[in-house]
């Protein structure tokens, strides 16, 4: 390379490194200025996030608020809260629409009401507010004097809900629209509520559709309800009406709800009849099971005396339980000659709670010399968690297997007792 052409290389790289300068030095400005825009705008989208919890939980207030409101029946109340979040169109401004309107409703303001379903119709078309709100209208347009067909209804629920409302002011011609919902291809969750809408009615043919329906005029589903509905009503034309379908059924299935309707209406003289002579060892059982329900202690034990079945005798036990009767359950547990239904009469005595036989089911155990029925005290006292008890039997119990059965469940029991006796055996 000659003189002259180093020189101008030189020349030139000195040039280029006066032009670079500026723009480096520009760049690294830019780059001071990035660094500092970055924070200032981390901090305002951090005090946006800021903001928007605060009204979140602001508008979280308003609504709990509204809702405590409704549970107090202060109606004006709920409607100032639940208005806050309609105009602010907060998160759940759809909710509060349903739920002014509800109150305004309770008001006696139907018009507002009816404005408040508008608008959430209108302006949230998607939420799922929506059943209720129609349902909702349906209820204050009847209120309100306008009568609302069942007929136009698409919506099967909100057909339930015109007829439901229509019942009240046209029986007469809401119980045949009900009796159409039976027959038709209506949900089974449709069929059942209008079944349970005939059984609150006194009309004659009201209860023509529900003795059809409870004697086998409809399907089996819809037959179990009626009986049930029929024994929530224990009048003495329902209670005659079970004791005839009971007569003539030979569906067991049947029978057994019957049984519980019979139950349900407090009827313990059917009850003690069907566990005295039913032939069906099933039926005599859930007989007995609803007695103990019922509190028939007595009976139970009356019935457990004579029972030859050891399965029915079994349930019988359960009966014992259902009634607290903790006496006659000792008596099994103590002295009966069948050691599968002593043993069972031991496990129901450990659910009835440490404070009311704790002390009896550590006798047993103490008394007994059977490693059955000691294994089903030990299972007693934990299913009481009684810790207190089970590291004392422990402590003293020279049957490896026993005791190895007791070591099992404290290891299972979260007791500080059974904790620090853990640690004793690690010791």
């Amino acid at each position: 390379m000659t003189c002259r052409r180093a020189g101008d290389w030189i020349a030139g790289v000195t040039m280029a490194a006066v032009l670079v300068a500026p723009c480096a030095a520009a760049a690294g400005q830019t780059f001071a200025l990035d660094e500092q825009v970055r924070p200032r705008d981390e901090s305002a989208r951090e005090r946006e996030r800021e903001r928007a919890e605060q009204a979140r939980e602001r508008f979280e207030n308003f609504y709990e608020q509204g809702q405590n409101a409704i549970e107090r029946a202060e109606w004006q109340r709920a409607v100032e809260r639940f208005t806050v979040l309609v105009d602010s169109k907060a998160p759940r401004a759809d909710a509060a629409l349903y739920w002014r309107a509800y109150s305004f409703d309770k008001l006696n303001r139907q018009t507002e009401a009816l404005t408040s379903v508008a608008e959430l119709l209108k302006g949230y078309p998607s939420s799922r507010w929506i059943a209720e709100a129609r349902a909702l209208e349906i209820q204050v347009r009847q209120r309100a004097g306008q009568p609302v067909s069942p007929d136009v209804q698409s919506d099967e629920e909100l057909k339930l809900f015109a007829i439901m409302g229509l019942q009240h002011q046209d029986p007469e011609r809401a119980i045949p629209m009900l009796e159409k919902l039976l027959q038709s291809t209506s949900s089974p969750r449709i069929k059942e509520r209008a079944l349970f809408v005939l059984a609150q009615s006194d009309a004659a043919r009201a209860r023509q559709v529900m003795t059809t329906v409870a004697r086998g005029g409809s399907n089996p589903d819809l037959q179990m309800k009626a009986i049930q509905y029929i024994g929530m009503a224990p009048s003495q034309p329902n209670r005659q009406l079970l004791t005839e379908i009971y007569t003539s059924s030979e569906d067991i299935g049947v029978k057994r709800q019957i049984l519980r309707a019979y139950m349900m209406s407090n009827d313990r003289e059917r009850v003690l009849a069907a566990a005295t002579s039913e032939k069906s060892p099933q039926l005599r059982a859930e007989a007995v099971r609803q007695l103990g329900m019922m509190g028939g202690r007595d009976e139970v034990w009356q019935l457990y005396q004579k029972e030859p079945d050891p399965q029915v005798k079994s349930q019988i036990i359960q009966g014992l339980f259902m009634g607290g009767d903790s006496t006659h359950l000792l008596e099994v547990a103590n002295n009966d000659t069948n050691m599968d239904l002593r043993r069972r009469a031991i496990q129901h005595l450990g659910m009835l709670g440490r404070a009311r036989t704790g002390d009896a089911i550590l006798n047993i155990y103490n008394r007994q010399t059977d490693a059955g029925l000691k294994e089903a005290a030990i299972d007693a006292l934990f299913i009481q968690q009684n810790a207190e008890t089970l590291v004392a039997l422990a402590r003293k119990e020279s049957d490896r297997d026993l005791k190895r059965r007791i070591v099992s469940k404290l290891a299972l029991m979260p007791s500080p007792v059974a904790r620090d006796y853990m640690l004793e055996l690690l010791k």
